[in-house]
């Protein structure tokens, strides 16, 4: 940071600041992850300057050959990593993608049939606080009250009573698989266009280690930056008869010039994808999150779905009597961070969050295993339950530490 030093002293020693959070505490979010260096290198490179609108061969403004040629790798290194027959990389986020497809094929006040946000679904899948809701006509699909999990039957029965437009499938909170099949026939009967949002899973996806939503949806949106291990921004595949629409919902219809900093660093996490080491990587996040989940279990906890087959854990606290309020900000103070979450209990008590959200994608790159998962679970139960003294807290953070130590955050995948 030799000039960033010399223009802004103040802003570099937040940027050191930063740098030292991250490697003295334990990312449990599940909407983060930690980026390579090539990832932030090509983030702060020169091609933050160029302002593109439009796409390659057709911008709308001059001095674009090299942007046009970053955009056209990206968009042939995403669509052969996910199998898709059309691709657009410009969205500035996963909601700007999902807002894109919304207009690309909906008109205004059309009915849309998506997950509730308690049960595990995205602000952006049509709750009252964000903008699609005053956009769409949304109604919500909700998981069984046992086994807390998608009931495909009640979907197909919503979809028949309210014809929607459009069938959306993804979540924020939802630790189990979704059949894209099931919800892509029933979206099929009632002649709906269907929608996957796949932000949490794309790292998954991409490395074989869940299910593709791509060869059952109309549409499938997703964000670089979880597990995907890259930078910022959304991604939309689609079937190729919409990829004129899309284009179009996305620019000139949600945004305008598009950051090619953003595109070369999706081009180059769709390369990073295709290696064994982040295929790896993939693979045990999976595995540790199920060893999360079990260690919790063993512990008397109560694991939303009982269990996971993804990168997240997600905790009803409940019957601890805290909040997810409580647990966040006492874990935090020992250097485990994390979120707190609704679980699907909360929407009888509005305002209550029940629970905690655990994802293993920032602890899986930094090359954590089993024993750690262990180890952390542990930490997390005491500093939540069985400890209030100063001495025992610190001690744990001593124990998080050292966690961070023998682990430093990968810098080159």
């Amino acid at each position: 940071m030799r000039y960033l030093s010399q223009d802004d002293p103040e802003l570099a020693g937040l940027v050191i600041d930063e740098e030292k959070r991250l490697e003295t505490t334990l990312n449990l979010i599940a909407a983060e992850n930690h980026a390579p260096r090539s990832v932030n290198e090509v983030l702060g490179s020169i091609f933050n300057t160029k302002t593109i609108e439009g796409y390659p061969g057709g911008r709308f403004h001059a001095g674009c050959v090299h942007a046009d040629q970053v955009e056209d790798l990206a968009r042939q290194r995403g669509k052969k990593l996910f199998n898709a027959e059309y691709i657009n990389v410009q969205p500035h986020s996963g909601t700007s993608a999902n807002l894109a497809v919304y207009f690309s094929v909906l008109e205004t006040g059309d009915r849309v049939l998506s997950m509730s946000l308690p049960h595990g679904g995205h602000l952006s899948h049509g709750h009252s606080a964000s903008i699609t809701s005053r956009c769409f006509d949304f109604s919500h699909y909700k998981v069984d009250s046992k086994t807390e999990r998608i009931d495909y039957d009640r979907v197909r029965q919503m979809a028949r009573q309210l014809n929607p437009r459009m069938i959306v499938a993804g979540a924020s909170s939802y630790p189990r698989l979704i059949d894209y099949e099931k919800m892509a026939e029933i979206a099929r009967e009632v002649s709906a266009f269907f929608m996957a949002d796949m932000a949490h899973l794309a790292g998954l996806v991409a490395a074989g280690a869940i299910p593709s939503p791509v060869p059952f949806c109309d549409f499938v949106t997703f964000t670089c930056y979880k597990t995907m291990i890259g930078g910022r921004g959304g991604v939309i595949l689609c079937r190729k008869k919409y990829g004129k629409k899309i284009d179009q919902a996305v620019f000139p219809g949600c945004q305008g010039t598009s950051a090619v900093n953003l595109l070369a660093a999706k081009a180059l996490i769709f390369k990073i994808a295709t290696r064994e080491k982040f295929i790896s990587i993939q693979k045990k996040t999976i595995e540790n999150a199920r060893t999360l989940a079990r260690e919790f279990k063993e512990m008397g906890y109560r694991i939303v779905t009982g269990g996971t087959d993804n990168h997240q854990v997600l905790l009803d606290l409940t019957a601890r009597e805290m909040s997810g309020k409580f647990a966040e900000t006492r874990l935090e103070s020992v250097g485990i961070v994390l979120n707190r979450n609704l679980v699907p209990q909360d929407e009888k008590t509005p305002g209550r969050v029940s629970g905690i959200r655990l994802g293993t994608n920032g602890l899986s790159a930094r090359g954590m295993g089993a024993a750690e998962m262990k180890r952390i679970a542990r930490l997390m139960d005491s500093a939540m339950v069985n400890s209030t003294g100063k001495e025992v807290l610190a001690g744990i953070r001593e124990e998080v530490l050292d966690l961070c130590r023998a682990f430093p955050i990968i810098k080159q995948i």
